[in-house]
């Protein structure tokens, strides 16, 4: 059976996007930050890693494939929001927010869509 070990990004800044991820998730580099390609992974070493490729591809206004990040409810939700954004993320005008959304749409600083979600509403 296969699991899913690690969802690639593509990024146009490999160290900045290494810079901004490592802090957002609190993860660290498997190994060496090269200037094309890094993988960071959670510091107790177990769970799902985050590769960072260089690409010359514009992110995706709709993406087709993002990353939810997990808040464990709405204020947690608005503290991380605020953390993410004091370190680089920006808030994306989402004009497919429901009338009373449990997540957020934001961007990392090469452009591409997260979505923090408040756990505690089903997430």
């Amino acid at each position: 059976m296969l699991n899913i070990g690690s969802v690639v990004l593509g990024v146009s800044d490999v160290p900045r996007a290494a810079a901004f991820w490592t802090r957002a998730l609190g993860y660290v580099p498997r190994d060496a930050i090269d200037d094309s390609w890094t993988v960071l992974r959670p510091p107790e070493g177990a769970g799902v890693q985050l590769s960072l490729g260089r690409s010359g591809t514009p992110a995706q206004d709709r993406p087709r494939v993002h990353l939810d990040l997990y808040a464990r409810d709405a204020a947690d939700q608005a503290a991380e929001v605020e953390r993410l954004v004091a370190l680089g993320a920006t808030r994306v005008a989402w004009d497919l927010y429901p009338e009373d959304p449990d997540f957020v749409v934001l961007a990392d600083p090469d452009g591409n869509r997260f979505c923090v979600i408040d756990a505690a509403r089903g997430g």
